[in-house]
This record gives structure tokens, C-alpha cells and sequence, in this order.
């Protein structure tokens, strides 16, 4: 085995875990601190997307979905929302969706007349960036439908996020990027012998590096899961749930 193919078949990467969801929750409601704002941003940099695409598809402009999205993680801190949340109780995404509609309902209409230039703080995220994702989506899908989807969506970005972080610790980031469209081929469209000549491997070390590359990532995917989810839940079933929304059902 040459010295490339025996670098592309061994041991991945050093593992690169993040703080457990649960835990930035957590950290989020011990204010006032700078550890409390860096972990409500963390969590808005994570999961603000889904919200905001439920709110656009509940017909809000792009001006005011960014506003409300924007004020509802702001309020998360301010008015103590984060509290509530209590890991044993249930899942961080039945959680925030169902903090946000609340909010819809008996806070957004009272924010409103200061939503606009009154000085608060707000979470920051890319609205261009969003509306562009937001009409890449061609699915008419319901609110409620949007949301798990998104979430789904947003999962799957974060695990890529952690498997490339881990080839980039262990000095192979370049790899990564050869190897990344294996994740989604189907096994019998992968080319190896193309992966292995941009990799400088042999076919067989190619194969094994797309092998190991996919079972990580299906890792770290259920690991972000279970993050999200309460002590002891059935993790398999929400995989089955994220899994439907994902194909849109």
C-alpha cells in the first residue's frame, strides 16, 4: 500500500464534538453573562432557519419574517423563554417551534411598534442568504411541514459542518472535499476509480476512505439528533420523523 492510500484508509480524523444543544440551553439562561449571549447565539447561528422558513411560509414579507424571527430570539433571552426548556420533557425542536408560534400569537403584534429602530440587540443571521435558500424551495409545503423539513435540513448542514471540521484537524481538508459527493451518490453510481485518482490512492483505499466517510457521517447525523431530543427518547423515531420530512410527507 503506498503512503497516500495508507493515509486515505486509516483512522479518519481527531473527533471534533460540539456542546450538546441541551447544554447551550442551559448555558443561555445563566445571565446575565457573555457566556449566556455566545451560547443564544450559538443557538440562533444553528437553528434560526427553520424558524424563519415557517414564518415566511405562514405569509409573512421578507422584511417582517426577519424582523420576527430576529425579536423572537432576542425575547428567548430577554423574557426568560429559555427557562421552560427542560430537556426531560421533550425535543429542543417541538420546543422552539412551539415557543415561536406562541410568540406569533400574543407577542409579535406588541413587539411590533418596536421592533423597527428601537435599539435591541437581535441575533444576527444572513437574510440574503436565507430568502435564496427560501426560494430554492420549490415544495408548497404547510408551516408546520416547512419547519420539519428545515430542521431536517439544518441537521444534515450541521453534521457535514462536524465531518469536515474532523478531516480539517486532521490536516486533510482537501480530501474531504473530493470525497463529499459520495455522501449522497447512490452506492452503485460511486466512481472509485475517479475518487482514487483525485485522491492519489489506489481504488481499494478510495473505497474504503468513501466507506468510513459515510458511516461517520451517519454518526455524527444521529449524534446531532439525540442532542435535540430528551434523556432516554427514541431516537430511532425521530430519525423515521426526519426522514419523512425530508421527503416531504
Amino acid at each position: 500500500m503506498t503512503a497516500m492510500s495508507s493515509r486515505v484508509s486509516s483512522s479518519a480524523a481527531p473527533r471534533v464534538f460540539p456542546p450538546t444543544r441541551w447544554s447551550l440551553v442551559l448555558a443561555a439562561t445563566q445571565r446575565p453573562s457573555p457566556e449566556s449571549a455566545a451560547a443564544l447565539e450559538a443557538l440562533c447561528r444553528a437553528y434560526w432557519y427553520p424558524l424563519y422558513a415557517y414564518v415566511r411560509r405562514c405569509g409573512q414579507s421578507p422584511p417582517d419574517a426577519q424582523d420576527l424571527t430576529q425579536e423572537f430570539f432576542s425575547r428567548l433571552l430577554a423574557k426568560n423563554w429559555l427557562d421552560a426548556a427542560d430537556r426531560e420533557k421533550g425535543r429542543l425542536r417541538t420546543f422552539l417551534i412551539t415557543a415561536l408560534k406562541n410568540f406569533m400569537s400574543n407577542e409579535w403584534r406588541r413587539a411590533a411598534a418596536q421592533r423597527r429602530g428601537g435599539g435591541q440587540t437581535h441575533a444576527p443571521f444572513d437574510t440574503a442568504f436565507a430568502e435564496t435558500r427560501y426560494a430554492a424551495d420549490r415544495h408548497a409545503l404547510a408551516p408546520d411541514a416547512t419547519f420539519d423539513q428545515q430542521w431536517a435540513l439544518t441537521l444534515l448542514d450541521l453534521t457535514v459542518n462536524r465531518l469536515r471540521a474532523e478531516f480539517a484537524a486532521a490536516g486533510r481538508p482537501a480530501d474531504f472535499e473530493t470525497l463529499k459527493p459520495c455522501l449522497l451518490a447512490e452506492r452503485g453510481a460511486l466512481d472509485y476509480a475517479a475518487v482514487a485518482q483525485q485522491l492519489g490512492a489506489n481504488e481499494g483505499a478510495a473505497r474504503v476512505a468513501v466507506h468510513r466517510l459515510r458511516k461517520r457521517f451517519r454518526e455524527i447525523y444521529r449524534e446531532e439528533i439525540t442532542q435535540t431530543l430528551a434523556a432516554g427518547a427514541d431516537v430511532d423515531a425521530e430519525l423515521r420523523h426526519l426522514a419523512a420530512a425530508l421527503d416531504g410527507q
